[in-house]
């Protein structure tokens, strides 16, 4: 039998009343992969946070780590030193601190006299950087780097925090969310070499194929129970998508188009950061997908057309109004033209995490609950409440955090927040980024409704199957420009992957 890393057993937590985990039980073998999936809401970011020390496990439960009984709660910051590593889907990095710092408080090791030695540090946390091809000023503050390299980061300190251990376990919350496909790769072949170690890896993820791909046994959350452990090699696709949702999941993607209509937006050379003089055109009821390999400028359009960013130049026109140069387009000045965007960093740029789910949704509608200078708070509650309960948040407590909900049910909130504005205009970055599979069908058949109804939608993703399946029309970006549209017939997920791919453009 193989020796035990982790063993959790009856582990139960709730949250005001209400059952995130229940009578769970846990095991994973030293030196094995173990998949741990489920539906948004299922308990896994529960169970991942307990381990941390971050949430203190109703009483009954038992954790045991190489063997050894540890008591429960972990205290805060303990992890480590038992041998557990995280990667959290927040990352847990600390943005106004920098690289060395992040990846080494609470880790340096002091000389003589307790002195450290900071050339030390610096070799260390840099040979931790080139472990995953990251050459960055070890200086440079968190907050400055892009999404994928805050990522690497957060990794390269978990598997620096493991190698240093020689065994244990690192807990990985969704390691591939911001990860092109070589991250993904370089990330795989790391674990690969800890596994030589004896060192375990969790990984919690959404995405089925990695499972089948990394995983030697695959446990299954569904409404905070384990229903299920098996060797992932005993599990097909449809098998394991049943276990997620407790049934067979008929139809992914929204059936029936849309009607398409009039010129809604118009972008006439658009230019900025790696954009180059984009224009297009989007329709009422059309849902455009923007397409690309990392780096290629599509992800940056949602945010240039609302003024997030700012633009050199072009013009952006919404049915109705006249022409506004982009580079002086403000968010607000893009929301009274009938604008709305979606980003991808859910509680960096979508959401405040601190900030209760009646704040964070009744934001663009909050005027309608001012009365006499002051906000009719249970009127705002009561309809925050019934947005939850339309757009299925898990659970729909108004005045819950957003930060204390699943990743999925966190987009469905923000989701719900535009959605009510039934503006013309909806522009989305990953509206599926982190999400289970029964949430991301929820999730388009809301884009397909709004669509429907006559609002156009502009989505930038890095998943090729979601363009293919949900997009009317899909451009596909290289170097900042347009090189290829496809649409009908001629829009699949492979036809996708090799225009993305190709080096030859066709448009």
């Amino acid at each position: 039998m193989a020796e035990r890393a982790l063993r959790l057993t009856g582990l139960s937590k709730s949250f005001a009343g209400v059952r995130a985990l229940d009578g769970v039980t846990f095991e994973v073998d030293a030196g094995e992969v173990h998949a741990l999936v489920g539906g948004n809401g299922s308990g896994k970011s529960t169970l991942v946070k307990v381990l941390a020390g971050y949430h203190a496990p109703d009483p009954g439960a038992q954790l045991e780590l190489g063997g050894r009984t540890v008591s429960l709660p972990l205290p805060p910051g303990s992890s480590s030193r038992l041998g557990l590593s995280f990667v959290h889907q927040d990352l847990g990095l600390i943005p106004s601190l920098s690289i060395l710092e992040n990846m080494r408080v609470g880790r340096y090791r002091p000389g003589r006299a307790g002195r450290i030695s900071w050339r030390r540090e610096r070799q260390a946390v840099e040979a931790a950087l080139r472990h995953f091809g990251l050459d960055l000023p070890v200086d440079a503050h968190v907050g400055m780097l892009s999404p994928l390299h805050r990522a690497l980061v957060a990794i390269a300190r978990a598997f620096a925090d493991a190698e240093l251990h020689g065994g244990g376990v690192v807990v990985l919350d969704e390691p591939t969310a911001y990860l092109p496909t070589d991250g993904v790769d370089r990330l795989f072949d790391a674990i690969g070499v800890l596994r030589q170690n004896g060192t375990a890896a969790v990984i919690v993820t959404h995405r089925l194929e990695e499972v089948f791909r990394v995983a030697d046994r695959t446990t299954v959350l569904r409404e905070g129970r384990a229903v299920g452990t098996a060797p992932t090699a005993e599990l097909d696709e449809g098998k394991l998508i049943e276990l997620i949702l407790g049934r067979k999941l008929e139809e992914y993607y929204p059936a029936g188009a849309s009607a398409i209509g009039d010129t809604v937006l118009s972008v006439r050379h658009l230019d900025g950061g790696s954009v180059h003089d984009l224009s297009f055109d989007v329709h009422r009821g059309e849902i455009l997908g923007l397409a690309g390999l990392v780096g290629m400028g599509h992800t940056e359009v949602p945010y240039q057309i609302f003024g997030a960013v700012p633009a050199r130049g072009g013009t952006i026109e919404v049915q109705g109004h006249q022409p506004v140069p982009a580079g002086s387009l403000t968010p607000r000045e893009a929301n009274r033209l009938g604008l709305g965007l979606l980003p991808a960093d859910r509680l960096g740029g979508s959401g405040v995490g601190g900030v209760s789910l009646r704040e964070n949704v009744s934001l663009p509608v909050v005027a309608r609950f001012f009365q006499g200078g002051r906000i009719r708070r249970r009127a705002e509650g009561r309809y925050v409440q019934g947005l939850l309960r339309e757009h299925d948040v898990r659970p729909p407590f108004p005045e819950s955090p957003l930060a204390m909900l699943s990743g999925g049910n966190q987009q469905k909130a923000l989701l719900a927040k535009w959605l009510q504005m039934r503006l013309p205009v909806m522009l989305l970055d990953e509206p599926a980024q982190g999400v289970d599979i029964g949430a991301r069908k929820e999730i388009f058949q809301r884009l397909r409704e709004a669509a429907q109804a006559g609002a156009c939608m502009v989505m930038a993703s890095s998943e090729f199957d979601d363009l293919a399946g949900v997009c009317d029309r899909v451009l596909v970006f290289r170097h900042g420009r347009i090189v290829d549209e496809l649409a009908g017939a001629g829009l699949t997920e492979d036809r996708l992957t090799a225009a993305c791919y190709s080096s030859r453009s066709a448009a």
